[in-house]
């Protein structure tokens, strides 16, 4: 049940205590409280950020794998700087700069169409343009690998059989397939970031460029592309790390064409070499947190001293363009992007789970019996069981966490807040498989007392580390808009600092947590790069089972549990939309 401010004040009023509880008081009267506060918080980010880095500083320079006895050298530096490497390096570059830069224009194009314009179901075109977002990139990476497979895929198939032709003119195992499976998930990304900013803006000044004669093609490209700058850099330079940090698309896409790139490259000397070379993937961990690194402080020296105020104490109101009938070619752009992106992917995984074999698709051939196998599989449901448990605890402890240090960050002027948040805001620069090899370290050397190496505790605390960021940027957001009045108002009544957060506070800024809880669930149920080199037996999740499946050859199944988790994202996708959001215009 919602509750407003001014209740919440009168409530504590009517209950106004004696004296303050005793954790208040030591919070709010006493520094030593305040300084036992910060170092417990500071701990606990260090362990989730700090110690895994310095772990891979100590892996890259260790000569033997974790846990055994070795020498230190820069050995694994050296196998970085060779010509293999250098081609890594750049195929990592180029691909994420190839996916970027359409991602972006598609991005900006229907971000542009569905706040600028009348195009016909703008909300519901929003809802279904955004859905491939929160699918699990592996469900479509294994749907496309049978769409456009060169042999046997459905998509190769009707195409012959339309113009009888024997060529195969998809083939995703190349270059090609693995930029446009990386758009798939880049032009929703890069969509959610943008929107908003299109809405944002006062329109009076693309209005006073037309009334100096501009065109329409001008005065988009030199006002509102312009004052849009600071959104869609930081949103392509986002888009860009993320190409870098990708997984999914290189390993089932480039690794068959014999395509490396930094993440692969990772997985590969650690699961595909014999003996593993845990030297080599922690110095090429480092080389990428450097490149990313390097990335972010040119976004910074980019928008350094440009103003691009729009939004001013000036009243306007936003106002959408008339296309006239273009509407229903704009309305048809936006449902063929979804049609590519989820109606095919997830068709094939329909199509795919009711035959007996891949490729296949004969009357005869329908059977029931992947279903079958997959409910009757012990490893399915523990693989499920485990996914459910880290995307509750997970995502519950993340946002916990999350809304501690935005508290402190922005509701309080503590030392050392600058040092909390950016400890919390590190991971954010650590690709999953790159923290997945700093954890594997970190895990490896603990005390014997502590045993979190090969249990699912050791992704439990993967997941937190990798959802941190994004929890403490939603609850930032929510507690910079909520008056400091609000909680001096309620210590002057003799509320404690607990009843103050509890009944002021977080009474208001729930919708926010509510929001992040399901993005961070999200996150752990799509998670594949970390879960893969943590995981041990009994811990694995529905991610790792999949892959397993797909290496092993059996698509069928990966269809039926593809299928399975598609229902799961729906689910929670019609939570957050149907329930949240309306709780959020009730406040």
């Amino acid at each position: 049940m919602s509750i407003s401010a001014g209740e919440g004040v009168n409530d504590l009023v009517e209950r106004r205590p004696a004296a303050l509880s005793g954790l208040g008081r030591w919070l709010q009267a006493t520094a030593a409280g305040r300084i036992a506060a910060l170092v417990l918080l500071a701990a606990i980010l260090a362990f989730l950020s700090v110690y895994p880095l310095s772990m891979l500083l100590y892996g890259s320079l260790h000569s033997t794998p974790p846990g055994m006895a070795g020498t230190f050298n820069l050995d694994g530096y050296r196998d970085v700087i060779t010509l293999q490497s250098a081609v890594t390096l750049l195929n990592t570059v180029g691909i994420s700069l190839a996916k970027t830069i359409p991602s972006v224009i598609l991005a900006v194009l229907l971000a542009w169409i569905l706040a600028r314009t009348d195009t016909p179901f703008r909300g519901a075109l929003e809802v279904l343009i955004t859905l491939p977002f929160f699918i699990p990139p592996i469900l479509t990476a294994m749907a496309w690998g049978m769409l456009g497979n060169p042999q046997v895929g459905l998509l190769n198939q009707l195409y012959q059989w339309i113009t009888g032709s024997e060529t195969a003119p998809i083939n995703v195992y190349s270059y090609g397939g693995v930029v446009w499976h990386m758009m798939q998930y880049s032009v929703p990304f890069l969509f959610l970031l943008i929107v908003d900013a299109f809405r944002a803006m006062d329109p009076s000044l693309e209005e006073a460029a037309t009334m100096c004669g501009a065109s329409r093609l001008r005065t988009f490209r030199t006002v509102t592309l312009q004052l849009m700058l600071p959104a869609l850099t930081g949103a392509a330079i986002l888009s860009f790390i993320r190409g870098i940090e990708n997984f999914e698309s290189p390993l089932f896409f480039g690794s068959p064409a014999g395509i490396r790139v930094i993440t692969t490259d990772i997985y590969d000397s650690i699961n595909q070499r014999s003996p593993p070379q845990y030297q080599y993937a922690t110095a090429v961990s480092f080389v990428i947190m450097a490149l990313l690194f390097l990335i972010v402080l040119l976004q910074r020296r980019m928008l350094r001293g440009r103003s691009f105020q729009t939004i001013t104490g000036k009243g306007y109101s936003p106002s959408v363009m008339k296309l006239g009938a273009w509407r229903w070619a704009t309305f048809a752009f936006c449902v063929l992007f979804f049609v590519v992106t989820v109606v095919l992917p997830v068709g094939q995984l329909i199509i795919g789970s009711f035959f007996k074999f891949f490729g296949f698709y004969q009357l005869d051939m329908l059977t029931l019996e992947h279903y079958r196998e997959v409910f009757g599989s012990s490893e399915f449901w523990r693989g499920f069981s485990n996914t459910m448990l880290l995307g509750l605890v997970g995502a519950t402890l993340t946002m916990l966490l999350g809304a501690t240090v935005a508290y402190v960050s922005v509701r309080t002027k503590w030392r050392g807040r600058l040092l909390i948040d950016s400890m919390a805001w590190l991971p954010w620069m650590m690709p999953g498989i790159v923290l997945g090899v700093g954890f594997l370290w970190g895990f490896a050397l603990l005390p014997h007392g502590i045993p979190i190496y090969g249990t699912i505790w050791a992704l439990l605390l993967a997941y937190i580390s990798l959802g941190t960021p994004l929890s403490v940027r939603a609850m930032s957001s929510a507690y910079a808009q909520l008056s400091f009045d609000l909680e001096e108002c309620s210590r002057v009544h003799g509320a404690s600092w607990l009843q103050t957060m509890r009944r002021i506070v977080l009474a208001l800024a729930w919708p926010s947590f509510a929001v992040g809880w399901v993005l961070v669930f999200f996150g752990i149920m799509r998670e594949l790069s970390a879960s893969v080199l943590l995981y041990s037996v009994g811990s694995e999740v529905l991610s790792v089972v999949l892959l397993k499946l797909w290496a092993n050859g059996n698509a069928e199944q990966v269809s039926v549990i593809g299928l399975i988790m598609m229902v799961l994202v729906i689910i929670f996708r019609w939570v957050q939309l149907k329930f949240i959001n309306s709780r959020i215009g009730g406040m």
